[in-house]
């Protein structure tokens, strides 16, 4: 039985978001392959491509001296974090104006919940408003793809349908015609893995996966609740309205040379430090574990982590522990990161024994912060990290909004 609900759930994905960001802003690279790369080498992975790009068969991922190979003339661009928030903005204004109930997914797609708001429009409609919308309000290239589901998971198959800057409606009545145009991996959600658990009981199309029961989906192939939640799911019933919340702040950092000396790794380290403290407290969050790790040029994977008693929030302090645990890192290193874990809320401001025992601490912490916030991002920063930001530049992440 397929969920018959009329179909109130939108989603609003951005086409190729900062590339076409940057298309927009820059008239000569329109109609042109252009990729985004977050540092200006040809072994940088790409970010994101355009349109002519992606013809060409350049992807998100794959090196830019190899993509160059494929697509003669492709126009690296830096990527450009406050631009981007600016159209992240926008796009989240104008989603506002239609719906009380809006959820960025990610810094380029939006969800909107009709359930409760009765607007006297179609959803067709107010898609197509949508479209027109940013063109008037951020730029005539600005094109996005719109999808109609009776929940989130058919709106946003809706929306990959006809890319670029399609609209889409799936319902009870077109849901098993619709899975017969895709492919098992055109599902949100169904990797490698996933697929290979489904094809080795011979699921290996849309259409095998929706006329699955759920025992042998929950018994057989998820081993779980996902197995029912994946029933429901591809017939157009709710399961994935839920708040993820925070576990755990963390960034990494693919080192520009491979003959840096252990002082300049580790001060590319602090300035990871740096960078996770801020976020944590953007999130009001404290921490009461440091996990850090090292990828080497030989393949190997080295990491280490310590869990406090007591929390802390400030950079010092994260830092302090990052680096106790780094001394005992490898040589030969090409990548480095840091997770803050073991995350609560910022309620009753303990202090930890590393550097957050003054209480005056956290007004200079908050202090610090503020000015960051209003002048720009580093302002003020450790005298030891003067030199990183020419390296270890700040990046948009795809996935959250958490840090906007």
């Amino acid at each position: 039985m397929y969920n018959r609900e009329e179909p109130l759930i939108m989603h609003v994905d951005l086409n190729s978001a900062f590339a076409t960001i940057e298309q927009q802003s820059r008239p000569l690279l329109r109609g042109k392959p252009v990729a985004i790369i977050n540092r200006r080498t040809e072994f940088t992975a790409i970010v994101t491509a355009s349109y002519e790009a992606k013809d060409l068969g350049v992807k998100v991922g794959m090196r830019f001296i190899e993509a160059a190979r494929l697509a003669p003339g492709l126009i690296g661009i830096e990527s450009d974090p406050p631009k981007y928030r600016f159209v992240y903005q926008k796009l989240m204004n104008i989603l506002n104006s239609y719906s009380p109930n809006v959820v960025m997914k990610s810094i380029d797609e939006g969800v909107l919940d009709f359930h409760g708001f009765n607007n006297h429009r179609s959803l067709i409609e107010i898609g197509h408003e949508i479209k027109q919308r940013l063109r008037d309000e951020i730029g005539i290239w600005m094109r996005c793809n719109v999808g109609i589901g009776a929940n989130r998971f058919l709106a946003k198959t809706a929306a990959g349908l006809h890319k670029p800057d399609g609209l889409d409606v799936i319902t009870a009545d077109n849901l098993r015609s619709v899975y017969e145009t895709l492919e098992l991996t055109d599902l949100t959600g169904i990797a490698s893995q996933y697929g290979k658990r489904l094809r080795a009981v011979g699921i290996d199309t849309p259409i095998k996966f929706l006329d699955a029961d759920e025992v042998t989906l929950q018994k057989i192939v998820f081993k779980g609740i996902c197995g029912r939640q994946w029933h429901a799911r591809l017939r157009g019933y709710e399961v994935d309205d839920r708040e993820v919340t925070t576990k755990t702040v963390g960034r990494q950092y693919v080192l520009e040379e491979r003959n840096l000396t252990r002082v300049e790794i580790t001060a590319r380290l602090h300035h990871l430090c740096e960078s996770v403290g801020y976020r944590l407290r953007s999130q009001d969050k404290l921490a009461r574990g440091v996990f850090v790790y090292a990828k080497t040029l030989s393949h190997k994977y080295w990491h280490a982590s310590r869990m406090c008693q007591l929390p802390f929030y400030s950079d010092g302090a994260i830092n302090s522990l990052a680096q106790l645990l780094f001394a005992d890192a490898p040589e030969d290193i090409k990548e480095i990161g840091i997770r803050c874990y073991g995350l609560c809320d910022d309620d009753d401001k303990q202090l930890s024994l590393l550097g957050d025992i003054l209480a005056r601490e956290q007004n200079l912490v908050g202090a610090i912060d503020d000015i960051n916030k209003r002048y720009g991002d580093r302002t003020i920063h450790s005298a030891n990290t003067l030199t990183t930001s020419v390296f270890v530049k700040q990046k948009i992440p795809f996935g959250s909004t958490r840090y906007l």
